[in-house]
């Protein structure tokens, strides 16, 4: 039996004996609270309150403080549940239609609409992986969201493969020497790897790595692999250490600027060109006693409560003022960071957003895995250490 066919049954049993939630019942929660998904682009923002409304916006200000705001909502309200269910696609979504949008006058002030298509992605927290304009003022919102993972019909479908299997002539090695030359130079290719004393190979420590990661001897030096998926202890806790020093720091941004924060010493926001080169801007700068003084009056660390009671950081905050001086308020700039976990296989993994509520005052968010180790960590200020 071919195995395509095999995985293809599978699946549709598995659809098939499925009693669970329905899809709309696992995204209650999504639609019932006041969650707010954003994507910053370069000239536009786009803002989804899921079951509420999908607004554009942009925004300018001008001397005097004043804010020009220039908005169009692109749906509003559910006013209807899915029209399809997700047949043979290999990334079913669950879409959620939304109109009565601000009127469209290139097609007789007719209400702008959207289809807000939610994908499972585990990882994901809700973002919004893209807007598009499908035919004139109708659109399509894609939005990542681990909540629907739990139904079998819109988990991801890889494409089936079939496996080859090669069998070695009698006589012969298991592999070709010359592939396990190949896959032996991919491997440390794409793999970083730590160097580490023999004698350290045989000690305790060797606990705190996954069985995948085998010592490599490489000439006369011993090497450990570690890979991407399954990052060792030691490398959790040196990623940990350079990003509390400020050595290690988080870059991200879309559209114009891109963003720059390097805990404990500053936020920088720049732009590159290849031919009038770089510009930055210093959005705030690190002060321990500034920022103490700060979390007297604001929350700097907030929590959630756990099914069994307790509570757990959810997110710390922290101020850095100082930046560079503001030509709308004659000011300096400031910016309140706010560092919330982001759970990925990849340690590098960062998400960073920045927004403006008040002239020159911002908000960066800030999410990482690194993050996520050290939460907990949030002394009365908010303040991180490594943890013991």
């Amino acid at each position: 039996k071919p195995q395509n066919s095999s995985v293809l049954t599978t699946l549709f049993e598995e659809e098939k004996d499925y009693k669970g939630p329905t899809p709309g019942e696992l995204l209650e929660p999504l639609f019932k609270q006041s969650s707010c998904s954003y994507r910053i682009e370069s000239y536009w923002t786009y803002e989804v309150c899921h079951g509420k409304h999908i607004r554009q916006y942009h925004e300018e200000k001008e001397t005097g403080q004043k804010i020009n705001i220039q908005e169009y909502y692109l749906g509003n309200m559910m006013i209807k549940n899915p029209l399809s269910e997700p047949e043979g696609q290999m990334t079913p979504y669950y879409p959620v239609e939304m109109g009565n949008g601000t009127p469209c006058s290139l097609r007789q002030n007719l209400p702008r609409s959207s289809t807000v298509m939610y994908i499972c992605h585990p990882e994901a927290k809700h973002e919004i992986l893209s807007v598009a304009e499908v035919t004139t003022c109708e659109y399509e919102v894609v939005i990542l969201t681990p909540l629907l993972c739990n139904h079998p019909k819109y988990r991801f479908r890889a494409s089936p493969v079939n496996d080859i299997f090669c069998q070695s002539l009698p006589g012969s090695p298991l592999k070709p020497h010359n592939l396990e030359q190949l896959e032996k130079q991919q491997e440390m290719m794409k793999m970083p790897f730590r160097r580490v004393k023999e004698e350290e190979m045989h000690s305790t420590k060797e606990e705190k790595f996954s069985s995948i990661h085998k010592p490599v001897a490489v000439g006369s030096h011993q090497l450990l692999t570690v890979g991407t998926t399954h990052i060792s202890k030691l490398t959790d806790d040196q990623l940990i250490k350079e990003f509390l020093s400020g050595s290690y720091c988080f870059h991200g941004g879309v559209g114009w600027w891109k963003y720059e924060f390097c805990y404990g010493k500053y936020v920088h926001q720049y732009h590159e060109d290849k031919e009038s080169g770089k510009t930055s801007v210093v959005v705030g700068t690190w002060s321990k006693e500034e920022h103490i003084e700060w979390s007297r009056k604001n929350a700097a660390r907030t929590y959630y409560l756990r099914e069994d009671g307790t509570q757990t950081v959810r997110m710390v905050s922290h101020f850095y003022g100082n930046g560079d001086v503001c030509d709308l308020t004659d000011k300096p700039r400031q910016v309140t960071v706010k560092l919330k976990c982001k759970e990925s296989d990849s340690p590098h993994a960062v998400t960073i957003y920045m927004l403006e509520p008040h002239s020159c005052q911002y908000i960066l968010g800030v999410e990482s895995p690194v993050i996520c180790k050290i939460l907990d960590t949030a002394d009365e200020y908010g303040l991180l250490s490594v943890p013991s």
